[in-house]
């Protein structure tokens, strides 16, 4: 019974650790993704789907917030604080999304076709917290 436990123990580490492998190498291609998204002079989803990069789609409607923004900074927030949940770079993770949901936006500033709007930032900002409380509530009752 002990020899099974073993194991079965080192088996869950091994497909655990590839789990978390996967989930890093995750975070990083839609962070790069984002990234290239992001700064693109025009809407990328908006040429591909109606030829046209000045039109932006819409997920859901807004309220107060970019929904659209919401969306990505919350899985982006999500796949980082999965990979970086049982690491010593997790504080790291979570300045480091912030840094980045405002800076992207900011950058709209001096992107052509692009404009700074504060429903997006609030959006990013928002997306990265919601993740965040949820990530820390989660970690005091475990």
């Amino acid at each position: 019974y002990i020899l099974i436990t073993d194991k079965t123990n080192k088996i869950n580490k091994i497909i655990m650790k590839r789990i978390n492998s996967i989930l890093i190498k995750s975070f990083h291609c839609v962070n790069l993704i984002l990234i290239v998204f992001y700064l693109y002079p025009g809407s990328i989803f908006g040429y591909f789907m109606y030829n046209n990069s000045s039109i932006q789609p819409q997920i859901t409607r807004d309220f107060l917030i970019s929904s659209n923004h919401f969306y990505i900074f919350v899985f982006l927030s999500t796949i980082g604080t999965l990979a970086y949940r049982n690491s010593k770079k997790i504080n790291f993770l979570i300045i480091y999304l912030l840094v980045v949901s405002t800076m992207l936006e900011f950058f709209h500033i001096l992107i052509p076709n692009r404009s700074f709007e504060l429903r997006d930032l609030f959006g990013n900002i928002v997306g990265v917290i919601v993740v965040v409380i949820v990530y820390k509530i989660k970690k005091k009752y475990e």
